[in-house]
């Protein structure tokens, strides 16, 4: 999918589906939310548009070359429950259309994702060195005074992924559904090995 996302695209898209990005996002972990908000709430604009935006919950470690140029040495996904309390407000602010992490969000946040229309993509932890291959260069960084794994990094992507929609814009979740399933299967799972 062509970056930036449109509210159309994104609402096709279904829990499971695979997709692969290609264009302009952007890292932000709780501190770079945190900031931008801020931002939102004074009127004052951010150094990049967020509308139609894939923003990764990601801390990159990232290489100084020379002048303005950095290079992408490790992109692995943040646990993105550390950004629950920041989330909807976040995707209702700026209508972001893709939060990039691992483990999931709160159910605020599903329902921010359907309210305004957004998606939750998946990227397996511990593949931070696999996921920096998809990102062609990185542009430049914003906020760099909040540190390296907090600053707004602007990445271009190259076949980014596969990210597996684990959220999508309708309220369904993989997460959810697995909480029932293994809901369900734990009682016998217990009577099996003798816990009860």
């Amino acid at each position: 999918m062509d970056l930036p996302l449109t509210e159309d695209a994104v609402r096709k898209l279904q829990v499971g589906d695979s997709v692969v990005l290609n264009g302009e996002f952007y890292t932000a972990r709780d501190e770079a939310h945190s900031h931008a908000l801020d931002h939102f709430q004074k009127n004052e604009p951010l150094p990049v548009d967020l509308n139609g935006a894939a923003v990764f919950h990601c801390g990159p470690i990232v290489k100084k070359l020379d002048g303005d140029k950095w290079e992408l040495v490790a992109a692995g996904p943040t646990t993105s429950s550390r950004m629950n309390t920041l989330e909807p407000q976040f995707i209702e602010s700026f209508k972001v259309r893709a939060i990039i992490g691992k483990g999931g969000m709160s159910k605020p946040t599903v329902e921010a994702m359907q309210k305004f229309g957004c998606v939750y993509l998946a990227l397996t932890g511990g593949a931070a060195l696999i996921a920096a291959k998809g990102v062609k260069q990185v542009k430049t960084v914003h906020w760099f005074e909040l540190g390296m794994p907090e600053a707004l990094w602007v990445l271009e992507a190259d076949k980014f992924g596969p990210l597996t929609v684990a959220i999508d814009s309708h309220g369904n979740s993989l997460y959810e559904n697995i909480d029932e399933i293994v809901s369900k299967q734990l009682p016998k799972i217990k009577q099996k090995l003798g816990l009860e």
